[in-house]
């Protein structure tokens, strides 16, 4: 059945259960913020972050919906699954929850393709300008939470202060969003827009020869309950440069540079560093390959296993 009418019923009570359409089973797991009403079954909602809690100003309608839904699940009982334990504490404090039954089960890493050996592919030659030799890359929907205007400032600093970079372009990737108007805005006000260029929806591929081929990933983001990119960022063997929102921190360790949100003159400063001081590249290169490697399939897969046995003995006995 369509998610709307289905989320709509949910909202209201505790009809249609799981068991009407699938029928017997022993634990059911909502694995993007709303998990179904059950008869007899355990359940488990996966809950991303708080977006809409704290920052509802960035949400979308469908968005703002999750929290009650999320209230209505821990309800009738429950579990959370999040991916990082900065998004558990948070879930915590935010819900009337037994801080127990809150459990942190962090994701591997997206699998890519093979992309292109390391430098220009036929990705990069087709979607950059003309003359790039170097390239800024950021991953995302153009939503106010990316902060992806702040960014295109951040790129005129680095481009202004470093003449001798005109070879240097900016690379938007990924699909237009409800922050699509202050991102066009942004970007037509740049000195520098016949730098940026936004490529739109990628493929995995084409994903993978933009991750291999880029300088440095920039992830300036206001808030993140986990960040797949910057992983998929460092296995690629490109360094990172983020700010410390939301679980980015925990999930990035110290194998990012991270810098204060909203602050572009700070993410200016730290692109400039990476892209220009090779030995400090080199670190964070290093440390990205050994903290991109903690996150695997299959510690996920056993971890998920632990929490079903937890709510089907708590459920069951």
């Amino acid at each position: 059945m369509p998610a709307r009418p289905l989320h709509a019923a949910w909202a209201l009570g505790n009809q249609p259960a799981i068991e009407s359409f699938i029928g017997r089973v022993d634990v059911v797991h909502g694995t993007n913020f709303v998990v179904p009403p059950t008869r007899k079954a355990g359940a488990v909602v996966s809950v991303h972050d708080l977006t809409p809690i704290h920052f509802p100003e960035l949400c979308n309608a469908a968005t703002l919906a999750y929290p009650d839904l999320i209230r209505r699940a821990i309800a009738r009982g429950a579990w959370v699954h999040t991916d990082s334990e900065f998004v558990a504490n948070e879930v915590r404090s935010a819900f009337a929850v037994d801080p127990e039954r809150v459990v942190a089960v962090p994701p591997g890493v997206p699998d890519l393709p093979a992309g292109s050996p390391r430098g220009p592919s036929s990705t990069t030659e087709r979607l950059l300008p003309a003359g790039t030799t170097r390239y800024i890359l950021a991953i995302g929907t153009a939503e106010p939470r990316k902060d992806l205007p702040g960014l295109v400032r951040a790129f005129d600093q680095v481009a202004a202060d470093h003449v001798d970079q005109a070879d240097l372009a900016l690379c938007l990737a990924g699909p237009a969003g409800w922050g699509e108007d202050a991102l066009t805005a942004a970007i037509a006000h740049s000195p520098h827009s016949s730098r940026i260029v936004r490529t739109g929806w990628v493929s995995d591929q084409e994903l993978a020869d933009l991750l291999l081929g880029a300088a440095v990933l920039a992830y300036p983001s206001v808030y993140e309950g986990f960040g797949f990119p910057p992983l998929q960022a460092m296995q690629a063997g490109t360094p990172v440069v983020a700010t410390r929102a939301g679980s980015l921190p925990e999930v990035l360790g110290e194998a990012a540079a991270l810098v204060p949100v909203g602050q572009p003159d700070e993410l200016a400063a730290a692109l400039s560093n990476v892209l220009g001081n090779s030995d400090y590249r080199q670190q964070l290169i290093t440390a990205g390959h050994a903290q991109a490697a903690r996150y695997q399939w299959a510690a996920c897969g056993e971890g998920l296993a632990r929490l079903y046995r937890q709510v089907d003995e708590a459920k069951h006995g």
